[in-house]
């Protein structure tokens, strides 16, 4: 029996067991599997290790993709982390080649994907809380939401998270040096029911403009020895 005669069902089913470049490569050889690669609901799940594979041609995002991730495990995500005005021009030119591509590829999600579940972010230094604002508001039926090392995510996305993410039922974000304590409890107090993790978040020292640095040096002036004062800082979840 040729590949070709066995039924739909048969074909979405042999193609679910292959990977995402193994199938776009199956689906040139004719026409009637080309349709089985561009059916919706072979697209239930999509996971990314680089921010390279978010400009192939390897995959359809549908209304039938449930869950979502992209972790990005790469030296240049230490470069994404650092603060705008502390980026020399070579760490900016980095920066440059894939700054908004998270940003968009998820606006590109809000519009094709309302019924996904669960989205994880692991070292998307460059994801906005706008854009995850968006993608709550986009995906009411979105349970479950682990941001991991995302240094632009802020207090702005927990207060995103009690205003639109009713269906959601449990947060991660682990090592977001943005998040502050006092943002924490004002989620927990306003979703009591939520599961929240914030592993390392609130203990981080987070990002200041140069011009609020020079203001805290103001207030906490370098103690004797040239050693600065250490802030008090506090842990949620």
């Amino acid at each position: 029996m040729h590949i070709t005669q066995l039924n739909r069902e048969c074909l979405l089913c042999l193609f679910s067991f292959l990977d995402k470049d193994s199938r776009k490569s199956l689906s040139r050889t004719c026409a009637q599997l080309r349709e089985v690669f561009e059916d919706p609901t072979l697209w239930p799940l999509l996971h990314f290790h680089s921010l390279a594979e978010l400009k192939k041609d390897n995959f359809r995002l549908g209304p039938a993709l449930r869950s979502l991730s992209i972790c990005w495990h790469s030296s240049r995500v230490q470069v994404c982390s650092i603060e705008d005005w502390l980026k020399s021009a070579f760490q900016r030119s980095v920066c440059s080649q894939h700054e908004n591509l998270v940003n968009e590829f998820l606006l590109q999600v809000c519009d094709r994907c309302p019924n996904l579940a669960s989205v994880t972010l692991s070292g998307c230094g460059h994801v906005t809380d706008d854009c995850l604002a968006r993608l709550l508001l986009s995906c009411p039926r979105l349970r479950t939401l682990r941001l991991e090392n995302c240094a632009r995510v802020t207090n702005r996305t927990l207060a995103a998270v009690a205003a639109h993410g009713r269906a959601l039922q449990t947060l991660h974000v682990d090592f977001c040096r943005n998040v502050s304590a006092a943002g924490l409890l004002r989620l927990r107090a306003a979703c009591p029911s939520l599961t929240l993790s914030a592993e390392h978040s609130a203990a981080m020292i987070p990002d200041q403009p140069p011009r609020a640095r020079a203001c805290a040096a103001s207030v906490f002036p370098a103690a004797p020895g040239g050693l600065c004062l250490p802030h008090p800082t506090s842990s949620c979840g």
